[in-house]
């Protein structure tokens, strides 16, 4: 006979039943312990690969001598890194917490160094900085610093931090800003031109209107030149009688020579004025508006 086996016992040679309530049902698993199961897997994780945490490297990985070259060649210098790790773990500038960045600045440095010790010089300038810099900060006082109140030993680097995120913030903007040849090209159109030059038409309005610009500047460049002319009134008398002598009557008129000048022409009738005085001569109108003649003074024998 088969003995039977005691309730609740597993079967011989095999898997033992899951656990099942009193009432018959199987156990629900723990949502909580998969929650802690998937954070503990995360934070045990080197990388993620598409989503998914990658707990060990794969045999086949290959990482290139110069892989880190590649990343610091994406930093412009020890400040800009050093601004990186500052602002990737949003501390404050003013307050910097030179072990855990010292620390953090040393660990790039060295992995630099190792690959390529030319890249690395100027970063070790700044990793020597730091250091002092924290070892400033660790030891205590002396008492002639604590009279003289020699001020905080970040203050130079925070300031040469803030100058330059300030230049590169202004680096940023200038560059968001459209450049010829980078966001925008000058179009350029092909002009054909011809061997024979054509000339423009010109009209006979163009041609007045250059001609009364000439009057006009030649008008703001001309001299009025006053010359002295010798002219005699007994002269003149004489030519008026002479005149008179041939002709018994003469129109006003006919006396002056129209071509003269103006003052020989005020020379002239001051002649005849003259000879009117004198009665030598006599100007006659045979009614109003009527011609004016001029004739010899009649003298009786």
């Amino acid at each position: 006979m088969v003995p039977e086996r005691a309730a609740g016992a597993p079967a011989a040679g095999g898997a033992a039943p899951p656990d099942i309530p009193g009432d018959g049902t199987p156990a629900q698993p723990d949502p909580d312990a998969e929650l802690n199961a998937a954070a503990d897997a995360a934070e045990a994780a080197i990388a993620r690969l598409y989503g998914e945490p990658l707990l060990r490297l794969p045999n086949d990985l290959y990482i290139p001598p110069d892989a880190l070259e590649v990343f610091l060649d994406a930093f412009e210098g020890p400040l800009d890194l050093l601004l990186y790790l500052i602002r990737k773990q949003n501390f404050n500038i003013l307050d910097i917490p030179m072990a855990q960045v010292t620390l953090q600045y040393l660990e790039y440095v060295e992995q630099i160094r190792k690959s390529n010790l030319e890249l690395a010089a100027e970063y070790l300038l700044m990793a020597a900085m730091l250091i002092e810099i924290k070892s400033r900060m660790l030891l205590p006082k002396r008492q002639d610093e604590l009279i003289e109140d020699v001020g905080d030993p970040r203050a130079e680097l925070v300031r040469r931090l803030l100058d330059y995120e300030q230049i590169k913030l202004a680096a940023q903007q200038l560059g968001a800003l459209p450049q010829l040849d980078r966001d925008f090209l000058r179009p350029a159109l092909p002009i054909e031109q011809g061997l024979a030059p054509i000339w423009p038409h010109v009209d006979a309005h163009d041609l007045q209107r250059a001609w009364m610009d000439v009057l006009r500047r030649a008008k703001l460049t001309q001299h009025h030149r006053i010359g002295r002319e010798e002219l005699s009134v007994r002269e003149h008398m004489t030519a008026i009688l002479r005149t008179l002598q041939s002709r018994r009557f003469v129109e006003f008129a006919e006396l002056f020579d129209g071509h003269a000048s103006v003052p020989v022409v005020v020379v002239h009738f001051v002649a005849m004025l003259e000879l009117a005085k004198e009665t030598l001569i006599e100007i006659t109108q045979a009614e109003a508006f009527a011609p004016i003649y001029v004739r010899l003074a009649y003298s009786p024998a």
